[in-house]
């Protein structure tokens, strides 16, 4: 018998969305699929619109939030539920290609019980569907990545992004081991890559199964303002990162991360997070000149964050 597949369905404000996006989940290839909805507490029309998907489909699971919690205890409360032996994190504003579950279990039945990530490529969508972008040619083409890693990806995941989160299929059993998501942070995802990688491998299937719906161009849109709260979870989790770190090469992945969050920290004019950075910095390598001239920068109170725009809209059109 096919393992049983549970996918956790976040809904925020995604009334316009959802019907497209959970339509996605039921129409799957794959059998059997638990389907669990948790709304965070939408102030749309979304409840209304999970209602009446439920009066459709009566096997859907719902759970509706009375609180907005966020991302993180939205979906351990609907872990709670998780019956599957694998595991979907799925935003109801992105759609699944109907074979993306059935071609994702399928590669890891190929695969040993070390690996417990399967990854793939996505596509980006507008609020309109149209697509204008595939995630690793995007990468690759502004010299962002030159392999997708796979297997030990930890040195990988601490130092740079590569993985479209949404496209994850993982067992239950990393779940399980890290008792889900941490909820003290504002998003999921880098501590989930961080924490899971050092004990599990992470496999590439090089298809684009998912689409991801995008406001902006931009893969960066909304991150690095002051004051960002995803800023900080950053932090955090590189403080992680270091008890976790197990061998020279590991600090040096390391480093090229907090290297470039403490450059974004203080062009985005981030004081509090580009001081925390430093820091970190120092407890694994005396600073070198660029990384005291960069902070020094964050001490002048400068007008940086107009030039830091200036640069990404010329190297990413963001």
């Amino acid at each position: 018998m096919n393992p049983l597949v549970s996918i956790v369905c976040l809904c925020y404000n995604h009334g316009r969305f959802i019907r497209q996006a959970v339509t996605s989940v039921i129409r799957q290839t794959y059998s059997p699929l638990q389907i669990i909805i948790v709304d965070d507490a939408s102030q749309d029309e979304s409840i209304s619109e999970i209602n009446v998907l439920k009066q459709e489909f009566p096997f859907l699971e719902i759970l509706l939030l009375p609180v907005n919690t966020g991302n993180c205890r939205a979906f351990n409360s609907g872990y709670k539920l998780v019956r599957g032996e694998f595991v979907v994190d799925f935003a109801t504003d992105d759609v699944m290609v109907p074979e993306r579950i059935e071609k994702q279990v399928r590669y890891f039945q190929r695969l040993d019980d070390s690996y417990g990530v399967v990854f793939t490529d996505a596509l980006y969508i507008d609020s309109d569907n149209a697509v204008f972008r595939r995630h690793f040619d995007y990468l690759a083409a502004k010299k962002l990545v030159t392999r997708v890693p796979s297997g030990d990806v930890y040195r990988d995941v601490i130092s740079r992004y590569f993985i479209p989160s949404p496209t994850m299929l993982s067992r239950r059993k990393v779940f399980d081991d890290l008792k889900g998501y941490d909820e003290d942070l504002a998003y999921e995802d880098f501590d989930f890559w961080v924490r899971s990688a050092r004990n599990f491998k992470y496999a590439f299937l090089n298809e684009a199964l998912t689409l991801i719906r995008r406001k902006h161009t931009s893969l960066s849109s909304g991150w690095y303002r002051r004051g960002d709260a995803q800023l900080h979870s950053t932090y955090l989790v590189c403080r992680k990162a270091i008890r976790l770190n197990r061998s020279p090469e590991d600090d040096q992945a390391l480093l090229k991360r907090i290297r470039y969050e403490l450059r974004q920290s203080v062009f985005s004019e981030n004081l509090q997070e580009a001081r925390l950075f430093f820091e970190l910095l120092k407890e694994i390598v005396k600073p070198g000149l660029t990384d005291r001239f960069i902070f020094t920068l964050s001490t002048l109170r400068l007008p940086l964050s107009p030039l830091r725009q200036l640069y990404h809209k010329i190297r990413f059109g963001a």
